[in-house]
């Protein structure tokens, strides 16, 4: 039970992920062809700090129940990492690297951050293969 709650709460800090990613890259878009868009919550510049309190608590449950099943630590690493990433991005990357750097921050970011929920729901997968 525990093992598939966890591979779950992996699928959902990935999800989340996912949206940040997305938002990012077809925001630009979505305002030329919906300019509504830009006065809504889709369109602030605060919904990547909204999507991070969702993001940081969700990937780090999912982390720390997987790498205390699995026992492999190192997958703190990609967590951490991507998670530092994205708080840069979000924190300095429009003042200090423009919109463009802070997009490629912010797929970098959800990049490392989903490759280690990957990781992190396979070797969850193989520990319970083996447990049986």
């Amino acid at each position: 039970m525990k093992n598939v709650l966890n591979i779950n709460l992996d699928k959902v800090a990935i999800g989340f992920s996912v949206v940040c990613a997305v938002h990012c890259l077809f925001l630009p878009i979505a305002i030329l062809l919906f300019p509504a868009i830009s006065s809504s919550i889709l369109g602030s510049e605060d919904f990547h700090s909204l999507l991070l309190y969702f993001i940081i608590p969700s990937s780090l449950l999912a982390l720390i129940l997987g790498c205390n099943m699995h026992g492999k630590f190192y997958v703190y690493f990609y967590g951490i990492a991507g998670i530092g990433i994205l708080l840069i991005a979000s924190i300095f990357g429009h003042d200090y690297i423009g919109e463009t750097g802070e997009i490629i921050l912010t797929l970098i970011g959800t990049g490392v951050i989903s490759y280690g929920h990957l990781k992190n729901q396979r070797l969850c997968m193989k520990k319970q293969s083996h447990l049986l």
